[in-house]
C-alpha cells in the first residue's frame, strides 16, 4: 500500500498496516515540519535584523550578521532543546 508519501506503511508487503512503521514515518513527517519551521523563522528574523534595504545583493556587514544571527538563534534552539528533553526524561522516569 503506498502512502502519499511514497512509503509502504505495511512494512510486511501483506497490505496490512504496521503500527510501529506508521509511527515512524509519523516521527520522520514531525521532524520534517519542526526543521522547516526552525529555518522559516530564523531565515524571517535574521533577515528583519540584519537586512535594511533589500537588493540584489548582501554587503559585507549584511553578510556577518546574517551568519551570526544564524549561529546564535541555532544555539539557542540547541540549549532549549537540550534542556526540554531533559526534563522530558526526568518527567518519564518520575511516572
Amino acid at each position: 500500500m503506498e502512502s502519499g508519501f511514497g512509503s509502504d506503511f505495511s512494512g510486511t508487503g501483506s497490505g496490512k498496516l504496521d503500527p510501529g512503521v506508521i509511527m515512524e514515518q509519523v516521527k520522520v513527517q514531525i521532524a520534517v515540519a519542526n526543521a522547516q519551521e526552525l529555518l522559516q523563522r530564523m531565515t524571517d528574523k535574521c533577515f528583519r535584523k540584519c537586512i535594511g534595504k533589500p537588493g540584489g545583493s548582501l554587503d559585507n556587514s549584511e553578510q556577518k550578521c546574517i551568519a551570526m544571527c544564524m549561529d546564535r538563534y541555532m544555539d539557542a534552539w540547541n540549549t532549549v532543546s537540550r534542556a526540554y528533553n531533559s526534563r522530558l526524561q526526568r518527567e518519564r522516569a518520575n511516572m
